[in-house]
């Protein structure tokens, strides 16, 4: 009786051993959670969103990233808007990158919060170097991005957004 016990009892062991192991293992090398902190991906994510990031990840145009910031100690969440190489252009709130003319349909909401008149995006012009990746935020007039804080470097993604989580109330309905 005592030997079954004993089973028993490493058998489980075992498993929350192998359990542990595989979580850490996949949160540090394939997936992580991350909460959204701030009003920078407004209203594509708003503060407190949860999303999950694949670590394992081809970045292409629009594609929405967590990154570590430069000299600061949070991660940031933006779009990729440059690759390397690309040559990127905001006139008039219009984005044009390497000389093709792109909707920004996920800024739109913000568009229609400002007076006829004014801009959402100021005028830039940059050419995105090597090894390095250009971001903005979808809440242009509320986000420290590229614009700011320069071109970001491509070791410092952490992961790709892969998906969202919706936060709920207290009765199991979406918020």
């Amino acid at each position: 009786m005592k030997k079954e016990t004993s089973a028993e009892l490493f058998s489980w062991i075992k498993s929350l051993a192998i359990a542990c192991i595989l979580v850490f293992v996949i949160r540090q090398f394939l997936f992580s959670p991350v909460i959204v902190s701030g009003q920078s991906m407004e209203p594509t994510f708003a503060s407190e969103n949860r999303v999950v990031i694949s670590k394992i990840h081809k970045l292409d145009h629009f594609d929405l990233i967590v990154f570590h910031a430069p000299g600061e100690k949070e991660d940031y969440i933006k779009r990729v808007i440059g690759l390397p190489g690309d040559k990127v252009v905001m006139e008039d709130d219009k984005l044009f990158i390497n000389g093709k003319e792109y909707e920004e349909k996920y800024v739109q909401a913000n568009k229609e919060r400002i007076f006829k008149d004014q801009k959402l995006t100021e005028d830039f012009e940059v050419t995105v170097p090597e090894g390095q990746l250009f971001v903005l935020g979808d809440n242009r007039r509320h986000s420290t991005d590229s614009r700011m804080i320069g071109c970001i470097d491509e070791d410092s993604v952490v992961g790709k957004v892969g998906f969202r989580f919706y936060p709920f109330n207290s009765i199991g309905f979406p918020k």
